[in-house]
């Protein structure tokens, strides 16, 4: 049930939507609001039974759907898709310390290995004593999604000014979120030489803690300066961020559409939806760190306030692609005209859907209107930028050009990615064809296209495990490094006519 800070900071109109009470008189509302949001911690597993034999949705006190709009119901499919959202957060929720030790217990492993030269020298090590034990705070220390590519160096052959240099610089950064502090400094002040600002946990109301995560750092070769932020996407073993991605809350907001609402959670929306500015409640003393969008849009202000010519850039792989567009989403919502004006780009690396083709179209008006440029790269078979579906169930679009990359690397601008929803029995010999031949060329490219390209054993074994779910292995981020430093880039960014079913491919560069 919605607690009762939500229902004291929203009110009813007479049709029963709700609507954003912000006492900011210069604020413009954003219309009404209704939502779904499913709350699994309410969630006993006698309601989930029910839920499946029983269409009355609105009884279940762990679905909230205010805005006196009955949900899909009805139809058993979507309350078997709530059964199954509601069951994976339970169960993630619960997996949480069992998932937490094996993931440190596995990167301390993948970092006694090579902190020790291999296998065979960590053994001969172990044996006189001489091992090199990881610090997980330190600047050595790798991540799992570091240990899968361990390139962090910029490619030398794009400068900044070149065609390429945002998406290369973006896709670093992003890579970069996954690691600890220490390690982000190290790389963007000793190999970059360009400017740390920060490495920023931030609270998540809805899950009561901080499990959203960010860098901030800034070009000062580029023309002008470049701010760059990277939200860092899902971690294999991280359940808080897997909470965000399965849970298939929405909300509506008039004139703009549906969102994701996990990953709105993610980004910093309060119990009292959207306020244009936050007030601490008398209980909150500060006791815990501040969400994303309002400390990430104050200090963004500060810095463009330091920087008069300076401009920025935000970036994310997975669900960090999602919250960097999102965040453009809340900022338009808001009204902040100065720094929509000073964002350069968007660049997002598989990321999946946020919303509904309302939304869509609200953001391609956004994205038009301040001359904003948004890319986002999908490499292949790539599950995740598939997801959530595009049914008549789930409602969620892709909006914007999609460049898609095969498995040579090859780009095509598009509408919409091949085999949108990933499942369709006719992909099913072509998806594992193709996984045999990466895991192929994951041996033969070293050869080819220069050392620099040998993976790593871990990236291999995700190979093996991608011919029996060929979306694994390809939402890896070294496929879309492999697309911004070898890929061929379109001859036109000129994003696809979304309404147009004939038009779905646009440009392809050989």
């Amino acid at each position: 049930m919605a607690d009762e800070e939500h229902d004291q900071n929203m009110i009813n109109d007479d049709d029963g939507e709700v609507v954003l009470n912000n006492s900011d008189p210069d604020y413009e509302q954003p219309s009404y609001l209704s939502r779904l949001l499913l709350q699994p911690e309410e969630a006993r597993l006698w309601d989930l039974i029910l839920l499946l034999f029983s269409s009355d949705v609105e009884s279940r006190d762990f679905i909230d759907c205010s805005g006196g709009r009955r949900p899909q119901g009805a139809d058993f499919h979507p309350r078997w898709l709530i059964f199954i959202s509601v069951t994976a957060q339970k169960l993630f929720r619960r997996s949480r310390q069992p998932m937490e030790r094996i993931g440190r217990g596995l990167e301390l492993w993948l970092n006694l290995l090579s902190n020790n030269g291999g296998l065979l020298k960590l053994l001969l090590k172990l044996l006189n004593g001489k091992v090199v034990w990881p610090e997980r705070s330190s600047a050595e220390f790798t991540s799992l999604i570091g240990n899968l590519d361990r390139r962090v160096e910029m490619d030398k052959n794009v400068r900044p000014g070149h065609r390429r240099y945002k998406a290369v610089l973006s896709l670093m950064a992003a890579k970069l979120s996954y690691e600890n502090e220490a390690f982000v400094k190290s790389v963007v002040q000793d190999r970059w030489k360009m400017e740390f600002i920060g490495f920023y946990n931030f609270w998540n109301e809805y899950q009561g803690e901080a499990s959203t995560q960010a860098i901030m750092l800034k070009d000062t070769t580029s023309a002008p300066n470049l701010t760059i932020i990277a939200f860092r996407g899902t971690s294999p073993f991280d359940a808080a961020a897997w909470c965000t991605d399965v849970d298939l809350s929405w909300y509506q907001i008039q004139g703009v559409g549906k969102l994701h609402a996990g990953f709105m959670k993610a980004l910093g929306l309060q119990k009292t939806g959207w306020p244009i500015e936050l007030v601490s409640p008398p209980q909150d003393n500060g006791n815990h760190p501040p969400s994303a969008y309002y400390s990430l849009r104050a200090m963004l202000k500060e810095e463009m306030k330091k920087d008069a010519g300076s401009k920025f850039v935000l970036t994310g792989h997975s669900l960090g692609g999602a919250l960097a567009i999102l965040f453009v989403g809340v900022l338009a919502l808001h009204g902040e005209a100065e720094l929509l004006e000073r964002l350069e780009g968007v660049y997002t690396f598989g990321q999946p859907r946020v919303g509904d083709e309302e939304f869509g179209g609200y953001m391609e008006g956004k994205l038009k209107e301040y001359e904003i440029k948004y890319l986002r790269f999908v490499y292949g078979n790539d599950v995740v930028p598939r997801l959530p579906y595009d049914d008549r169930t789930l409602f969620y679009k892709h909006f914007g050009p999609t460049l898609f990359y095969n498995s040579c690397y090859k780009v095509k601008v598009m509408a919409e990615e091949p085999n949108k929803n990933y499942f369709s029995p006719l992909w099913v010999v072509p998806k594992v064809l193709n996984a045999v031949w990466e895991l192929m060329r994951s041996f033969m490219f070293p050869y080819i296209r220069g050392r620099e390209l040998r993976e790593t054993w871990l990236m291999r074994v995700f190979r093996v495990l991608g011919l029996m779910m060929p979306g694994l292995a390809n939402h890896c981020p070294q496929d879309y490094d492999n697309c911004t430093r070898l890929g061929s880039w379109p001859s036109s960014l000129h994003p696809p006519d979304a309404h147009n079913p004939e038009e779905k491919l646009i440009h392809h560069q050989d």
